[in-house]
């Protein structure tokens, strides 16, 4: 492929999501890499390393993405590529032993955190849920006094949707002195805001479908480790349980990534700049966004991200004789140019009152709603905003 490791640590991130997993260049040879459709590949006799063998087991096309992934991520291994986010969700928990315990920040991606619960009321593994911000809490959860010390800490930080800051370093060396491995979802940050190997985690996921792909036109999910014991398990996971991704959303991804640093850098900057005008919106009763100096976990990621993302949530007040919830419900519906949906991380701007989904914890606010913004004008964005908040009266 083109960027060798060398050339990868030597160039920025922005560069990196451009160059990293393009053909070799040779004369008349494609810029982009093909779109490989095939079940099967020709050989004889047993299969060595570096044969692809079938279907299931490799594909060409995946191979960009991966080592991209892991050159962003500064990974020594290439990555691996599942069919969703939550597939890889499924081969990073596989790490566990028989009946593990696994420590989770109680506000996790609800789709991670019901798994770790079925997994636990089928007595699969041993499940603890922390608020993964409260960093003394969290080391009673990894060695508690008389009782068992964690397998794995699962962390998520920013949280889903709390936004919630982990302070990753200091959780990682403890998960490591007490024995357990460290597994951090990287999907809000994005390897260009946050690097989690490089903090002391041992696994990064990473749900594709949102910033790398960045289109809202795929599912696929990711992990990174540079660890060859871990990656050598993670890649019989996905081989054995068949969680592998189609060529054609490989393909997309790609191209989706390179264009990740214009993306995150205009999200960002919209995102900071709604959430200052939200924060003194009569009708917004509270805001989360680690960008604001008044957020509590603003110090910690100022410390080891690289920006704040760009997703914001806010609890909205009651208003025109309505509850919160219905007063956020009625905003929504008001809106015109942002897409009331799921999911995250495309270049539109999406809006959700998250409690409408019923596996979403109900220790998140029954107001609360989350804004992932999109690469359209700001002040496009606040218009939007500020008429559908004006439709309530405020």
């Amino acid at each position: 492929m083109s960027l060798s490791e060398e050339q990868a640590a030597s160039l920025s991130a922005e560069t990196v999501v451009v160059a990293a997993g393009r053909p070799a260049r040779e004369r008349d040879a494609a810029v982009n890499p093909p779109i490989v459709l095939s079940s099967t590949y020709v050989g004889t006799g047993p299969l060595g390393p570096g044969d692809r063998g079938y279907g299931r087991y490799s594909n060409p096309t995946w191979d960009p993405f991966e080592e991209a992934l892991a050159q962003l991520e500064g990974a020594a291994l290439p990555g691996l590529l599942y069919a969703s986010g939550l597939a890889a969700v499924s081969s990073a928990l596989s790490l566990l032993p028989p009946q593990g315990v696994l420590v989770m920040p109680s506000h996790s991606y609800a789709g991670s955190l019901g798994m770790a619960t079925e997994l636990a009321e089928r007595g699969t593994l041993e499940l603890r849920t922390v608020d993964i911000a409260d960093t003394d809490a969290v080391l009673a959860q990894l060695a508690p006094a008389g009782g068992r010390p964690a397998n794995m800490l699962w962390l998520e930080s920013p949280t889903n949707p709390m936004l919630g800051i982990a302070d990753i370093p200091a959780l990682t060396a403890a998960a490591h002195a007490a024995g357990a491995l460290v597994v951090t979802d990287n999907t809000f940050s994005t390897p260009l805001v946050q690097q989690p190997l490089s903090l002391g985690s041992d696994v990064v996921l990473h749900s594709v479908t949102k910033y790398l792909s960045g289109h809202s036109d795929v599912v696929l999910g990711a992990l990174v480790t540079s660890d060859e014991d871990l990656h050598a398990r993670l890649l019989h996971h996905r081989t054995i349980h068949g969680g592998i991704a189609g060529p054609f959303e490989a393909w997309l991804a790609l191209r989706g990534l390179r264009t990740l640093a214009l993306r995150i850098e205009r999200s960002q900057a919209s995102a900071a700049l709604l959430a200052e005008r939200l924060s003194s919106h009569p009708l917004v009763q509270s805001i989360r966004y680690p960008g604001l100096a008044s957020d509590p976990g603003h110090e910690r990621a100022r410390k080891q991200m690289k920006g704040f993302g760009s997703v914001l949530c806010i609890e909205m007040a009651p208003a025109a004789g309505l509850s919160g919830a219905d007063a956020a419900d009625r905003m929504i519906r008001a809106l015109r140019l942002w897409l009331p949906a799921t999911s995250l991380g495309g270049v539109e701007s999406l809006i959700e009152r998250r409690r409408r989904h019923t596996a979403e914890p109900t220790s998140v606010p029954d107001n609360l709603v989350r804004l992932s913004v999109g690469i359209e004008n700001v002040e496009d964005l606040w218009a939007d905003l500020e008429q559908a908040l004006a439709a309530l009266g405020g």
